[in-house]
């Protein structure tokens, strides 16, 4: 019961949140507006185009998690996996991070594959596509080192909690002993003899993790990697023909606003909401676009986005039992993470 009123608690407090930067966005802008140019000046063709350079990505990132699973000699089929991906992006909808687990979750159910397996190579995942978000920053500031000290001066606040971010000891110390913890632990494995299940679950976890080192395909993971970053970066610039106020922008300009958006993500709300948005105006801001203009973009640009991920999650929901219905939804004996 604790722990129902707790997740209750939780989901309430990330909407609030949510709901609140949203509000502190949007709280002066001309609705009448904002109805009038979404529904008879929005070019819906440039987003559309948008969402499928979007679905590409999402099945790239399918059959790149194929990829990591192959060394754990785990082989789940590919609708199935496609369908855990969505329904990470769906559940995330609802509670941030959740996704993640619901995915592995549901691989377990279906795929009788280990969950700490699978939480390993997911991981590794955002380890490898947070190396990517770094690199696009460093290409960033070199592109465009003015325009981001202007940012930086005009947003002190957003500045500070980065640096905080970044410099924190308990960040860096917490990475630390979680690597000596692991490497402790694959190391003395044997000798011990482990059988609790906790410990057990670490090692796969562990396993799951370390998958990417041991890779054959290595090179399809990387390519696949650069592909879904470059669907994700094209999905925004696609986006700048739709309006007329964006459609004349310079592709540095839909880089600074993707790299800056995307940083609004990492914000304790569901996709983002008003985060998102607020970085979104303020990089468009930094190209000569008004402020309305830019929260007006950013309301279309992540109102679709996150509609066809609604969309796919709700279709994903109702042909689960359609895909599985010749499949037992119980986990082998020695693959049960409980």
């Amino acid at each position: 019961m604790k722990k129902k009123i707790a997740k209750i608690l939780k989901y309430t407090l990330f909407t609030s949140i949510g709901v609140l930067m949203f509000w502190l966005v949007y709280r002066d802008q001309d609705f009448s507006r904002i109805r009038d140019t979404l529904m008879y000046h929005a070019q819906y063709r440039w987003i559309a185009f948008s969402l499928i350079l979007g679905l590409f990505s999402h099945i790239s990132r399918t059959l790149r998690w194929k990829i990591a699973l192959e060394p754990l000699d785990e082989h789940p089929g590919t609708i199935n996996t496609f369908i855990a991906v969505m329904l990470s992006y769906f559940m995330n909808l609802l509670l941030p991070r959740m996704g993640e687990f619901a995915r592995c979750a549901y691989l377990t159910k279906y795929e009788k594959i280990p969950f700490p397996k699978l939480l390993g190579t997911v991981i590794t995942e955002r380890i490898v596509d947070m190396i990517m978000l770094l690199l696009l920053i460093v290409f960033l500031f070199l592109m465009e080192f003015d325009k981001l000290i202007r940012f930086g001066h005009d947003n002190p606040a957003i500045m500070s909690n980065a640096r905080q971010l970044i410099q924190s000891p308990f960040l860096w110390g917490g990475l630390l002993l979680l690597m000596i913890a692991a490497f402790l632990i694959f190391r003395k494995r044997k000798e011990m003899k482990l059988k609790n299940k906790v410990i057990h679950s670490f090692h796969q976890l562990s396993e799951g993790i370390r998958s990417v080192l041991s890779m054959k395909r290595y090179k399809a993971y990387i390519a696949h990697t650069i592909f879904i970053w470059t669907m994700y970066f094209m999905m925004l610039y696609v986006a700048f023909f739709s309006l007329e106020f964006t459609s004349h922008l310079p592709l540095i300009a839909a880089l600074t606003t993707f790299i800056l958006a995307t940083l609004g993500m990492v914000a304790p709300v569901q996709a983002g909401i008003g985060a998102w948005h607020f970085m979104a105006e303020k990089a468009l801001g930094l190209y000569g676009v008004e402020s309305a203009d830019g929260k007006l973009f950013a309301l279309l640009v992540h109102s679709s986005t996150n509609g066809m991920i609604v969309v796919c999650g709700i279709l994903c929901i109702v042909m689960i039992p359609l895909i599985n219905r010749n499949k037992r939804t119980t986990t082998k004996p020695e693959q049960s993470i409980t």
